[in-house]
């Protein structure tokens, strides 16, 4: 069953947690499939990011999220370019 629906990021480990773990990869990215990744600037299909993941498995939602955050765009938080850091 797939998610049909627009998600921003900071809504992502809420919706990891509707998943029981352990989970593949595969079936992460087809529960995730027709849901959009709203970024910052831009949008993308959630499922395809994980599909991108390196983890074959998670073992909870934070896993999944942090496993998440090696594949996001630059584009999926703040400004593109901008740097934290001191000029």
């Amino acid at each position: 069953m797939c998610v049909e629906s627009e998600l921003k990021l900071n809504t992502l480990v809420e919706q990891f947690e509707t998943l029981d773990y352990p989970l593949d990869r595969e079936t992460a990215a087809e529960r995730f499939d027709d849901s959009t990744l709203l970024m910052a600037d831009g949008q993308t299909n959630l499922g395809a990011l994980i599909e991108q993941t390196h983890a074959s498995s998670f073992t909870s939602a934070e896993d999944l999220f942090v496993e998440l955050q090696t594949v996001l765009p630059i584009e999926a938080v703040g400004e593109p370019g901008q740097s934290d850091g001191d000029a």
